[in-house]
């Protein structure tokens, strides 16, 4: 067999290298992106085993919609707020910053949300809790100011609305209602 000078070894072993990703690329694709049919019947039996369980979430449109009208009601009110809203597992879905709100609204409606998605209480009633368990206060990532309200299916939370920057925590809370009452229409 003839010698390849170091040039020629270098080209044919990337065009072999190549190809046996372009050939692991195309398997991991189509696998991917077409599961078997045995694949899909299992995760529908699945679904009927006892030690999994079903959750509901707000999609990304429902948390906008929920957000931008809590925000429209501050507006109208001539408030400037900043609007969260989490998911059951209080990771934001969208935050919407008011023109004007101050810039410690932004993590304090976060907050709010996580504080009252996290009990399935309006961030009002739970400030009245600290009366008995002031340590309440030291959970990282709540804050216990009105202006939190639980979104519910079915009596269970499923997201949080946080609101931020008006003069008053029960006005924060009211606009949060807004944005759980658009939900409904």
């Amino acid at each position: 067999m003839k010698k390849m000078s170091i040039r020629a070894r270098v080209v044919a072993g990337t065009v072999a290298a190549v190809a046996v990703s372009a050939g692991t690329f195309g398997a991991v694709s189509a696998s991917a992106s077409a599961p078997a049919a045995e694949s899909r019947a299992a995760v529908k039996a699945d679904t009927h085993n006892r030690n999994l369980q079903q959750t509901t979430h707000l999609t990304i449109d429902a948390a906008t919609k929920a957000a931008q009208a809590s925000l429209d009601a501050a507006e109208r009110a001539g408030q400037r707020v900043t609007v969260a809203v989490v998911d059951r597992n209080g990771n934001t879905i969208v935050t919407l910053r008011g023109d004007g709100a101050g810039p410690q609204s932004y993590e304090s409606a976060e907050k709010k949300a996580f504080t009252a998605v996290s009990w399935n209480a309006p961030t009002s009633e739970l400030v009245k809790r600290l009366e008995s368990t002031p340590n309440l206060k030291d959970i990282p990532g709540t804050l216990f100011l009105g202006g939190g309200a639980p979104v519910q299916a079915k009596g269970a939370p499923i997201a949080g609305i946080g609101v931020a920057g008006a003069p008053s925590g029960a006005q924060d809370e009211e606009f949060a209602k807004a944005g759980i009452a658009a939900l409904g229409r």
